[in-house]
């Protein structure tokens, strides 16, 4: 293990948690972290993927005895067991003395959730910065001040006061915004995508982005990295470290303060310097990181990217429409991608299954009809997805009384796993009567899209990922 891995370990695999700021207000940060930590979420936020987080947990109150039949302590210094991690929910005049006790337990990791710092005057300032000396000196990761928190999924840590944890999944989400972390949870828990991780640093008065995006770089867990960045200290070392992980992985970056308004608002936000957006991306591309245009776009990419192989230009579209096909196919010509010929020798394949109808168009987009049922999506991805020209599929679905998107889906989620080496993409076009079939796509790792442009787009970040992988 590294040394920056070994020094980050304990805030996201803590076997031992103590709270210090623990609340009887219901309404307060303090309550919502000591809820999260015992059963995943607050009560009103539960879902299936609450659960308790399955280490040790300590309330630290001097005002209180207990609080959600957690004991509590007058001070972390009169825990008797070894803390791995502390959080601290304190207004920001006491924080430096509560970080001075952690030191003195010998707590191995802090995250601050306390706003007050940098981001608000002078005097918050000359505090953040007395805190960062403070655990530099003593040698201890610590996260913040003004931070949402850290959620791992893989061991139930909620140890935030967002609504809760979502499932468990291939990507890591790495924000300064602890406001935009809690609306993806949310998000992410309605549609049913996963993550690995997902970090808050607010202020980083120690750990940065480029901390976690190297721990993450190296974690067997972590299939693709999405960032939100509002400044990067250490531009430098950013691009270094950028350049070595995505050679490994798909990093992807939703940069904030791009004009002169958004600049001044990322100041006054977590009090970071924000510079030339331009100069921002022209080295995010020399260091392989994909930039996102959206917060949509953002997970758009990582969720295609976590789940799907990179690929050629080569596009196949199957489509029981013409006028869908005929726009996906100008979708992928005007971005860079080839609606490839499709060969005589295909076409022959195709006839030999005996379910194509005698009207089905011959060419790609492949039509194959409004009448298709499911047998005939089965033939048509299983022979486009078998032909080396080959490189990935686009296939959509439009709603017709005969179609079956459930059954549907399946079949496309067993051709993924028959071709593990090629991507396929669907665009099931609907709502109510296509929702259990996008359910099952998007828990075997097929991203679904609502619109053909995002389709499209998508496929078109898989081929450069391929072209960077091959270039390197």
């Amino acid at each position: 293990m590294s040394e920056n891995m070994d020094r980050l370990d304990n805030l996201l695999n803590a076997k031992s948690i103590a709270l210090i700021g623990a609340s009887r207000d219901e309404k307060s940060v303090g309550y919502g972290i000591l809820m999260n930590l015992t059963q995943g979420c607050a009560e009103k936020f539960y879902c299936n993927y609450s659960k308790p987080f399955q280490g040790s947990v300590f309330a630290v109150n001097p005002k209180a005895d207990e609080i959600l039949g957690k004991k509590c302590y007058k001070s972390i210094l009169e825990i008797n067991e070894e803390i791995d991690l502390g959080i601290i929910a304190v207004p920001a005049p006491a924080v430096i003395s509560i970080v001075k006790d952690c030191i003195k337990k010998k707590v191995r990791a802090l995250i601050v959730i306390s706003s007050g710092f940098a981001e608000y005057n002078e005097e918050g300032k000359k505090m953040q910065k007395e805190i960062s000396e403070i655990v530099k000196k003593a040698g201890i990761p610590l996260v913040g001040p003004n931070c949402l928190g850290i959620l791992n999924p893989l061991n139930n840590m909620n140890a935030s006061f967002a609504p809760g944890i979502p499932p468990a999944g291939g990507i890591t989400f790495i924000s300064q915004s602890g406001a935009l972390a809690d609306s993806i949870i949310d998000w992410s828990i309605e549609e049913r995508y996963g993550f690995r991780a997902i970090v808050t640093y607010g202020n980083k008065a120690d750990v940065d982005e480029t901390d976690f995006l190297e721990y993450f770089g190296q974690d067997k867990d972590t299939k693709a990295i999405a960032l939100y960045v509002e400044g990067i200290n250490n531009g430098r070392k950013f691009m270094e470290v950028a350049k070595k992980v995505s050679k490994k992985k798909p990093v992807i970056i939703l940069k904030s303060g791009r004009t002169e308004k958004g600049m001044h608002a990322v100041s006054s936000h977590t009090g970071s310097l924000a510079g030339s957006y331009e100069v921002y991306k022209a080295a995010f591309k020399q260091s392989g990181i994909i930039i996102a245009d959206t917060v949509e776009e953002l997970f758009d990419i990582a969720i295609t990217l976590s789940n799907q192989p990179a690929c050629g230009k080569n596009v196949g579209i199957i489509t029981n429409a013409g006028g869908p096909g005929v726009l996906c196919a100008d979708y992928c010509e005007t971005i860079g991608l080839n609606v490839v010929g499709i060969k005589e020798s295909t076409l022959q394949k195709l006839e030999k299954t005996g379910l194509m109808h005698p009207a089905y168009s011959r060419a790609n987009p492949l039509d194959i009809v409004g009448d298709a049922l499911p047998e005939r999506y089965e033939a048509a991805i299983n022979t486009l997805m078998a032909e080396p020209y080959i490189d990935g599929i686009i296939v959509i679905q439009t709603l017709q009384t005969m179609t079956d998107p459930l059954k549907d889906a399946e079949i496309v989620v067993a051709a993924r796993k028959k071709f593990p080496d090629k991507p396929v993409l669907c665009v099931y076009m609907g709502g109510k009567f296509s929702k259990e079939g996008v359910r099952i796509l998007k828990e075997n790792g097929v991203p679904d899209f609502n619109d053909l442009k995002k389709a499209v787009s998508a496929m078109k970040f898989l081929s450069e990922r391929k072209e960077w992988i091959d270039k390197k």
